[in-house]
């Protein structure tokens, strides 16, 4: 018997037109342990979402009283703090286009669930979500952290790094870590990036950027010293590559020294006219780092500026990996990528890898390096000479016969 009582059950609202499909995503939420409400009309879960404060919103895109985006647009303006997971019945790009538009209003977007329904894609687009329990009482007016709060996490050192392996597809080795920054917060726990990061000012956002690197190369230097020598990428923020304090830490490093950094920069800022000008990218080079253009395809860029700019490597965004054996635009996109890559000799990383069977034909089209949940989650620094060892043999058989070993732990 459910231990949970309807009392504690979070809750789901389900906005689609066809009663079929609530009542199997019904049955479904109510095995992953949620209570869900269903609505045909988008007027009438507003109305009632005030109240019910729902931890997750399933919804269509069509519907009889306003488009989905419509929709989307009212949850951002009664400042909705739980998930929002659409459902399919319209073309890809339209279901993306939303996806953007509600992930720019600022809603915890899940992504699209396809029809019909299965409760293993259910459970996984709900990923780290609380299933089961009512969310904690939410904080109202000011942000759940000060820029006190996080000035002192920085003192403290509280603010600390994981990294998110990166494996050569050729060789199916361990190549390089993404360092990912963390708060091992004393009475939270492990908080990710999306609950601090947004709340930064720009001086405690060049302070991170500074620390998260430090950090880092203590660590690289830790695994060279173990005969494990890894690229490392750190984010970072137009402000940061104009930064001379950024340039400051790395001076006197030689092109190719190791550990190589790469500084990983979204696609919108690194096509910005006034990013890397002649200067920047000269003084990057002399300091032995590189760029890389991370979310590569989302934003729309000139590809003439990518044979001006100091670009090292561009990393193919996880929305086109994602569905890469089942949507041949995505598919097609991705060999162009890798194939722009391999004209101008630069890397060619594919983000988001969560099936195995995808390296091999991520390795015909020509993509170098892949990175994603089904390789290997986020790790702490001291995991990573164990991963290497393990996963160099495994990696290396899928890539040479093209089998899929199913999902990696």
């Amino acid at each position: 018997m459910n231990e949970l009582t309807n009392d504690t059950r979070a809750l789901a609202m389900v906005l689609d037109t066809d009663p079929d499909v609530a009542a199997v995503l019904s049955l479904q939420l109510h095995v992953l342990g949620l209570e869900s409400r269903y609505y045909r009309q988008s007027s009438l879960l507003l109305e009632e979402m005030v109240v019910c404060r729902p931890q997750l919103v399933i919804m269509a895109l069509e519907f009889a009283d306003h488009d989905g985006i419509a929709l989307l647009r009212r949850l951002a303006e009664l400042d909705f703090q739980g998930r929002v997971l659409l459902l399919s019945g319209v073309e890809r790009k339209i279901s993306r286009i939303a996806e953007r538009v509600g992930r720019t209003l600022g809603l915890q977007m899940l992504g699209s669930l396809e029809k019909p329904m299965r409760l293993a894609e259910l459970r996984q687009r709900l990923g780290n979500l609380r299933v089961g329990r009512q969310p904690p009482a939410e904080v109202e007016g000011d942000p759940v952290f000060s820029a006190e709060e996080l000035d002192q996490a920085l003192e403290r050192r509280e603010l600390t790094v994981h990294y998110q392996p990166q494996f050569e597809l050729s060789s199916g080795r361990l190549s390089g870590v993404e360092a990912l920054v963390r708060w091992a917060h004393p009475e939270m726990g492990l908080i990710g990036p999306a609950s601090f990061l947004p709340l930064l000012t720009p001086a405690q956002s060049k302070r991170l950027t500074c620390h998260v690197l430090c950090q880092a190369m203590v660590d690289a230097e830790q695994w060279g010293q173990m005969g494990l020598m890894l690229s490392l990428s750190v984010n970072v923020t137009a402000d940061d590559l104009m930064s001379d304090d950024l340039l400051s830490l790395m001076q006197h490093r030689a092109p190719g020294e190791s550990p190589l950094v790469v500084l990983e920069i979204t696609e919108t800022a690194a096509m910005d006219d006034e990013l890397l000008g002649s200067e920047v990218a000269a003084r990057l080079h002399l300091n032995g780092m590189e760029v890389s253009v991370d979310d590569f395809g989302v934003g729309f860029s000139s590809l003439s500026r990518l044979q001006v700019l100091p670009i090292s490597e561009l990393k193919v965004d996880r929305s086109f990996v994602r569905y890469l054996h089942e949507e041949s635009q995505d598919a097609a996109i991705v060999e162009a990528v890798a194939l722009l890559g391999r004209r101008l000799g630069i890397r060619v990383v594919a983000e988001g890898v969560e099936e195995l069977a995808s390296l091999a034909l991520l390795e015909r089209y020509g993509c170098t390096h892949v990175q994603g949940f089904g390789l290997s989650r986020p790790v702490p620094a001291e995991a990573i000479p164990e991963l290497a060892r393990l996963q160099l043999p495994t990696l290396s058989s899928i890539v040479d016969s093209g089998a899929s070993l199913g999902s990696t732990p």
